[in-house]
């Protein structure tokens, strides 16, 4: 390749990676107080190049004073927005991959809140997102874009919530949205003494890699829908147990295993 257009080729690359930088940043420090820092520093950059190509020898000599505190001042203006930055980078489905470790957060307050709305009889249909986006069906319901907690859970799938009807979806640690439209299951030999929740959880099931679970307002018990199969009557232990099970399952394993069981072993009732 030609000198030249190599160089011109790496420039452009050098303005693009700086534009992305600026447009990160304006978007993490929209909305906080941080966002005003931010206008003050770009107005001392802008001012310390007009005063260098202006030769004003004084303001030049001031912004050349402080260049050397730019870098901490920076980070410390900025540190609670890097730190949420960073902690972005590393929930990225890229690298979360390689961060999973046997404490999984999310599934904790998934457990604990299912647990709580099952004892007090309250339905929930929780869905939690895997590598199967669920773009179609989130826009079915309504957007909270909310950090998941049990807290957030049980309050949504009680009673008096007017987002309880539906289903919520999860993706990582967000609650993307509730009250969501999911497809009953096709399958015609899906037992008949399953409601609604029940055969909604299989239907997505059937279709992508969700987990999906379900605490009946009608017996109180919990189950587990994934991949066409629904386990239910899961106690804490089981259902901690059945959810990291399937969020070790690597993209390669779901490949090689099988879509779903057989019509006949859709339903299957967890032992004791």
């Amino acid at each position: 390749m030609n000198p030249v257009h190599t160089l011109w080729f790496l420039d452009l690359i050098d303005i693009f990676l700086v534009a992305v930088l600026f447009y990160r940043l304006l978007i993490l420090v929209k909305g906080t107080r941080s966002a005003q820092m931010y206008v003050g520093l770009l107005v001392i950059v802008v001012v310390a190049l007009a005063a260098r190509e202006l030769d004003l020898i004084a303001i030049r000599w001031i912004a050349e004073s402080l260049k050397t505190v730019w870098l901490i001042a920076f980070v410390i203006l900025f540190q609670p927005e890097l730190r949420h930055a960073l902690a972005q980078f590393g929930r990225t489905r890229y690298f979360s991959s390689f961060l999973r470790g046997d404490n999984y957060g999310v599934l904790g307050e998934v457990v604990r809140a299912v647990e709580a709305l099952a004892r007090d009889r309250h339905g929930a249909l929780i869905v939690m997102e895997r590598h199967v986006g669920l773009r179609n069906f989130v826009e079915t319901g309504t957007r909270l874009d909310a950090k998941v907690s049990a807290q957030l859970l049980i309050t949504l799938f009680s009673p008096g919530s007017p987002l309880h009807d539906g289903a919520l979806i999860l993706r990582e640690e967000t609650a993307l949205a509730a009250s969501c439209i999911l497809p009953l299951s096709a399958n015609p030999r899906t037992a008949l003494a399953l409601g609604t929740r029940h055969r909604a959880a299989l239907g997505l099931s059937e279709e992508s890699d969700a987990a999906i679970v379900v605490a009946s307002e009608e017996t109180g018990s919990i189950s587990v829908a994934y991949r066409g199969v629904l386990k239910q009557r899961l106690n804490e232990g089981e259902l901690r147990s059945e959810l990291s099970r399937i969020f070790r399952i690597r993209p390669q394993e779901e490949e090689e295993a099988p879509a779903a069981q057989p019509p006949a072993e859709s339903v299957e009732k967890a032992a004791g």
